[in-house]
């Protein structure tokens, strides 16, 4: 007789009980040379599985580590572009200091030495760590370093080429914080002869009448 402690079995979930390995693999059968092949066919088979899984853990690993990596060197990547900002504004006061000449003020000449060294080490404490300055002048143009604000005639430079850079290019590690404003070559006017083209061919045509 049953008492108030029988408990039925709980119920089966097979959904999420693990594949039993006689269901996947079932027994051999039949003569040997059958079943070694049976057998061959699920080692090479589990053997699959198992370089598959390896696989996918390693890009996951390597995944995980890339984005470890990329959180750790651009974590400050807006601190970064601020820091950039004090070192262009820094720049900008040094160029608007009048160029040196004899005879000027000493607490000028101090003055501009004395900027001249505050630049050198807060450029040489953002190296440190990663934030790199790089003047495009004389440079082909690239469009993911530098930004275009005006053409002209280059003269003796290859159309492209950077002539002046109003601001310089900024990367942290090796990504864009900012970009150069840069002035580009443009290319040089066609020759007057070939513009007058259909001029000439005027011409051409009242001299044959002629």
């Amino acid at each position: 007789m049953s008492t108030e402690h029988d408990q039925a079995a709980p119920p089966a979930h097979p959904e999420h009980d693990p594949i039993p390995a006689d269901a996947m693999y079932p027994a051999p059968d039949g003569d040997p040379a059958t079943q070694i092949a049976q057998l061959t066919a699920e080692r090479d088979d589990m053997r699959d599985r198992w370089i598959r899984a390896e696989a996918e853990m390693a890009n996951v690993r390597t995944r995980a580590k890339r984005d470890v990596d990329d959180t750790r060197q651009y974590a400050v990547q807006k601190f970064a572009a601020d820091v950039v900002e004090a070192a262009e504004n820094l720049r900008r006061g040094l160029t608007s200091l009048p160029a040196h000449e004899d005879g000027e003020p000493d607490i000028v000449t101090k003055l501009r030495s004395g900027l001249d060294g505050v630049e050198r080490s807060f450029v040489a404490i953002l190296e440190r760590n990663g934030i790199q300055r790089t003047d495009p002048t004389g440079q082909p143009f690239d469009a993911n370093l530098h930004q275009a604000m005006a053409e002209q005639p280059g003269g003796d430079q290859p159309p492209g080429t950077v002539l002046q850079a109003w601001t310089q290019a900024w990367t942290l590690n090796g990504r864009l914080l900012r970009p150069a404003m840069v002035v580009v070559a443009k290319a040089a006017p066609a020759p007057a002869a070939f513009q007058a083209g259909p001029g000439l061919d005027a011409h051409s045509q009242e001299d044959s009448a002629a």
